[in-house]
């Protein structure tokens, strides 16, 4: 702790636990993408809200910059300290601080893993309905600043239905409480969505007010064998048509490959091209009828080949598996990804163009689709070569990007679904977002973050 600054912010916050280790400061200084050399200056873990304001008004008077840190499990690059910031993790901040039976709502700390608010939610006899693979790592204040989706958005949306209120610092250090829960609350612009999704680049959330739902009804779990990519959008609209979905989830022969690789079961005895993981209500004759009848409808019209129903708690987990463990069996690789959406109508045509334009643009590379069809959104992930150099393969995806970019903007959609924009997608913003729109955004950042001190270089470039 020889560096005169960290001793000023040692002065400031006395009982601030500060990390210098370079083992530390490599596990901190990034997230999922691996694509950066982590450098920050220090790691700082502050325990209070109290702590997180001495440092952000610290940060502005040295002129640091800061980046907000949660279960860094990002994948666009939004949580990468490679500049000498200082990583302001908020680990420590995990803890559930109330509970309002009348008005329905949670109140946590940023730090919080998704699975512990599920978990306390789930103790009142409520859930918190925003799922996704990483609920065991993922924070809720990370949830917050990507607005991520998930697995359910079909049936919930995203985090940004479920946030009732915001305790903010801001780039400038003041704090700011915003909406307090209210259902109505027509006072001015509200500052609470803002924060949402902004990934840490005006402000640190300190403390989260969360709306909870009634349990969700009891499930079943379908996986089907699906032929093409084309029979995709015609079985979830049959199952839509029928059933009260609480997710539709596709994913690929390749993408099962690497999960039954990484020790999954395998679901049929024969090879199919496509799959979709499909969990709905059940409980009553009427629905089990209804979801019998989705299926032979499908079957009759060619639009499926095969199929299987849970018929216990552990059978469904067995199929969930096959499409939630699909982004750790492909960790190891370190894929490429890209993670963009269109509008649900405009998905049949744009899955058509993608589907051609990925397969010139990587012939006889390894490419793993998966997503959440049912909101539009698509993850596709390239593995490398064996024994291609890293930032070969990256120039070569970039390119394909370049025309996967332009692809979107053409069917009216986002380069980033739910991941963010980080440094990884920065370069495509402006096929998503229009010049006027990213001046607008800078002149926000500029209100909140006078002295650019927030997550710098994420986003846009100021």
């Amino acid at each position: 702790m020889t560096d005169q600054r960290l001793e000023r912010l040692r002065r400031l916050a006395p009982e601030l636990r500060l990390l210098t280790d370079a083992a530390d400061l490599e596990h901190y200084g990034r997230d999922w993408t691996r694509r950066w050399t982590p450098a920050p200056l220090a790691v700082a873990l502050p325990a209070s809200a109290d702590e997180v304001q001495s440092i952000v008004r610290w940060a502005n008077d040295e002129h640091v910059a800061v980046v907000p840190s949660g279960g860094r499990t990002g994948l666009s690059g939004g949580a990468v300290a490679a500049n000498g910031e200082l990583v302001l993790s908020m680990e420590r901040m995990n803890r559930v601080v109330g509970f309002d039976a009348v008005d329905r709502t949670l109140t946590v700390q940023p730090g919080i893993v998704l699975e512990a608010v599920h978990n306390a939610a789930r103790e009142h006899g409520l859930a918190y309905p925003v799922d996704f693979g990483a609920r065991g790592s993922c924070s809720i204040g990370g949830n917050i600043a990507t607005n991520a989706g998930g697995i359910r958005v079909i049936r919930y949306g995203n985090t940004r239905n479920w946030i009732a209120g915001l305790k903010v610092v801001t780039g400038s250090g003041e704090v700011l409480d915003l909406n307090r829960g209210l259902v109505k609350n027509a006072s001015g612009y509200d500052l609470r969505h803002l924060l949402i999704g902004s990934e840490g680049t005006l402000g640190v959330v300190v403390e989260a007010t969360l709306w909870l739902a009634d349990p969700p009804p009891p499930t079943q779990v379908m996986l089907l064998a699906l032929p093409s990519f084309e029979a995709l959008m015609q079985v979830f609209a049959a199952f839509r048509a029928r059933l009260e979905l609480e997710a539709f989830e596709f994913f690929t022969d390749r993408a099962l490959h690497h999960v039954l690789v990484h020790g999954a079961q395998r679901p049929f005895a024969e090879d199919y091209p496509y799959f979709v993981v499909a969990e709905f209500a059940s409980g009553s004759e009427a629905r089990e009828a209804a979801a019998l009848a989705a299926f032979e409808f499908c079957v009759e019209q060619g639009l499926v080949l095969d199929g299987v129903i849970s018929q216990s708690d552990a059978q469904a987990a067995q199929l969930w598996r096959l499409r939630e463990g699909i982004t750790e069996s492909l960790a190891r690789h370190k894929p490429y990804k890209n993670d963009v959406s269109v509008r649900v109508s405009a998905m049949p045509a744009f899955l058509a163009e993608t589907q051609a334009l990925i397969e010139r643009g990587y012939p006889g590379v390894d490419v793993v689709w998966f997503g959440h069809i049912g909101d539009g959104n698509l993850h596709i992930n390239v593995v490398p070569p064996e024994g291609m150099a890293q930032d070969v393969f990256v120039a070569q995806c970039e390119q394909v990007t370049d025309l996967l970019s332009a692809a979107l903007a053409r069917h009216g959609g986002s380069i980033s679904a739910e991941h963010g924009i980080g440094l990884v997608k920065k370069p495509y913003l402006l096929d998503t977002r229009s010049e006027a729109e990213v001046a607008l955004m800078r002149g926000i950042k500029r209100v909140l973050d006078p002295n650019g001190i927030m997550n710098p270089g994420k986003v846009f470039d100021a």
